[in-house]
């Protein structure tokens, strides 16, 4: 199979090639930077990577987009009355700021719980809507992005206060605006100022409430405004399709030193980009290397701007899209829940057993990390990579984190040096190195499309059973049947070309197939809003054109919401099977 195909020559000389000079040389000097996007800091960082790709004769290009950029300063929150103490909380990007003036009000709690996967850190919602919290201040469990779950903009409350899960206070953001914003999501920001604080100091104020009303007074402080910031992108051309090309990006802004998160991954992308460098003439298509910045501090604005900026090409020429985020970190000794949409985790799974002899478990891309290339329609794998074994998380009483191997220094000031691993970042760059070659090299894309038809047909029969007699998904599921024997007749005459160059005219036909048909069922599996706009960073269900039909089996049959979920149900449908019926038609011929 194409998803299986491996050139041992040339891995074996790559692999053998990559050492932990660079990449340690690099961890140490980020150690002693603190990369706030568009900071002085983040460009000595820029100088850095940019002075070892001028050595090894690396081409490539700094940009510097303007994006709106938030940078939370210093905040404050004190008890009011007889015995009144001072707790030390953060604020977070794009909160609304006091401008450090304090502001008072009643603690009111609205119970919530701490996220037990990263699936659910993303994606956390509570229900206020039986507390009065007009005129309140909030306290509720979670990191501060879960202020994205909880509905501050009707509850007349007037500040959010989050119970971190342990000792730290954790930093973070919460717009919900994908990238810098547009007239469409200008508004998509917290109403009200965000505070974090740490679990003690939180139960503390949860244990003075039990007891008598609590009234406190809090201010904040936080810098949100328009900025340049800098974008290194790298690119290694190939040898034969040069147009055709793979991203392997990473973000490059940190908070505090950011060592797990992310100067691991910062130090692979640069390990990739001289040893392919080295070994250019055995790279059949171009390999981009992105650094981005606004990343954490601008809901990846960065990455949103280089979609925006060079929709067309990537469009037209993206092969895949590979995020490196949090490699190498210590005690991250499995692939477990490794994000990987479906065509790519035969590639995926094999690569990781080559290299490390590890079985790996493939999760669905969350709406989280730089994945900003879906409403392109550009296939992904990879964000996270190894992480720490589940029994060891119990052990240590460590709770869900969105990095750092599962570290929970990920987005504190612990990101220190020690939560990098020598021996975990050797053996995670061979296996980025490792997909990165296949993809490059494969004659036919090592990415299997019926995988993908066949999660779509799987999400469908499960809408269906959820919507039962209130709405028909059958045309849905016979253009996903049509284009999947469209698709086992394609790849049945792709086997015929794993022997063929990459620049054959036959093998390019059948690639570009391939990119229409991410194009196509990506779109529509992971987006909603249109090829070049950006969906909210929320959860996003699979098909989420679709995914109304989880609700429409529990409203009242010709009640409104019952209407309006099928006019909404039946224009998703049209998508989908417009989509599917075309990637079928586009199929026909290609080969033969």
């Amino acid at each position: 199979m194409q998803t299986t195909w491996r050139d041992p020559e040339t891995e074996e000389l790559i692999l053998r090639d990559i050492s932990l000079d660079e990449p340690w040389a690099l961890l140490e000097r980020f150690s002693t930077l603190v990369r706030l996007s568009g900071s002085d800091d983040e460009a000595a960082a820029v100088e850095y990577i940019t002075e070892r790709l001028s050595a090894w004769g690396v081409p490539y290009t700094v940009h510097h987009p303007t994006c709106l950029i938030s940078l939370p300063g210093p905040a404050t929150l004190r008890t009011l009355g007889e015995n009144g103490r001072e707790f030390r909380v953060k604020t977070f990007s794009f909160s609304p700021s006091t401008d450090g003036k304090e502001v008072e009000g009643d603690l009111v709690y609205v119970p919530g719980s701490q996220a037990s996967d990263i699936g659910e850190l993303f994606s956390a919602a509570r229900r206020t809507d039986d507390v009065d919290l007009r005129g309140k201040v909030v306290i509720t469990e979670g990191l501060g992005i879960a202020a994205r779950g909880l509905d501050l903009e009707r509850s007349g409350a007037i500040a959010a206060i989050f119970i971190n899960p342990g000792e730290r206070i954790h930093e973070g953001i919460t717009t919900t605006a994908w990238g810098s914003p547009d007239l469409t999501s200008v508004g998509r920001v917290p109403p009200v100022p965000v505070l974090a604080i740490n679990r003690p100091d939180g139960q503390a104020l949860l244990q003075a409430l039990r007891e008598r009303p609590v009234r406190v007074a809090f201010s904040n402080q936080v810098e949100t405004s328009w900025r340049p910031i800098p974008i290194i992108v790298a690119e290694i051309a190939g040898s034969q399709a040069a147009d055709e090309f793979v991203l392997f990006h990473g973000h490059l802004d940190s908070w505090h030193v950011g060592i797990g998160d992310n100067a691991t991954g910062d130090a692979t992308l640069l390990e990739i980009a001289r040893v392919f460098q080295r070994h250019r003439d055995r790279l059949k298509r171009t390999i981009r290397i992105a650094w981005w910045s606004g990343h954490s501090h601008g809901r990846y604005a960065g990455s949103t701007w280089y979609a925006d900026t060079f929709a067309q090409d990537l469009s037209e020429n993206c092969v895949a899209h590979i995020n490196c985020d949090s490699p190498g970190c210590r005690w991250a000794t499995e692939y477990r829940d490794v994000a990987w949409m479906a065509e790519a985790a035969d590639l995926c799974q094999t690569a990781i057993r080559d290299v490390t002899g590890q079985e790996s478990s493939g999760a669905r891309p969350l709406r989280a990390g730089d994945c900003s290339f879906n409403n392109l329609g550009i296939s992904t794998y990879f964000m996270l990579s190894s992480t720490m074994p589940e029994d060891l998380v119990r052990e240590k009483g460590y709770y869900a984190v969105g990095g750092c191997g599962g570290n929970i220094a990920w987005h504190t000031e612990d990101d220190t040096m020690e939560i990098a691993d020598r021996d975990n970042l050797l053996r995670d760059m061979r296996v980025y190195a490792t997909v990165l070659l296949r993809t490059l090299n494969a004659p036919i894309y090592p990415l299997d499309y019926r995988a993908t038809v066949r999660e779509i047909e799987e999400h469908l029969r499960r809408y269906q059973a959820a919507a039962g007699d209130a709405f028909d998904f059958r045309p849905s599921l016979e253009a996903a049947r049509n284009l999947g024997q469209a698709l086992e007749r394609f790849y049945e005459e792709t086997e015929g070309l794993m022997d063929r160059e990459v620049d054959d005219p036959v093998v390019r036909r059948a690639n570009a197939a391939q990119r229409m048909l991410a194009r196509f069922l990506v779109s529509v599996g992971y987006s909603r809003d249109g090829r070049f706009r950006q969906d909210p960073a929320r959860g996003i269900p699979p098909l989420p054109e679709l995914a109304p039909a989880l609700e429409l089996g529990q409203v009242e049959p010709g009640s409104d919401r019952y209407h309006l979920l099928r006019t909404d149900l039946t224009r998703g449908q049209n998508r989908l099977v417009w989509f599917l019926r075309q990637s079928a038609r586009r199929l026909a011929g290609i080969v033969g």
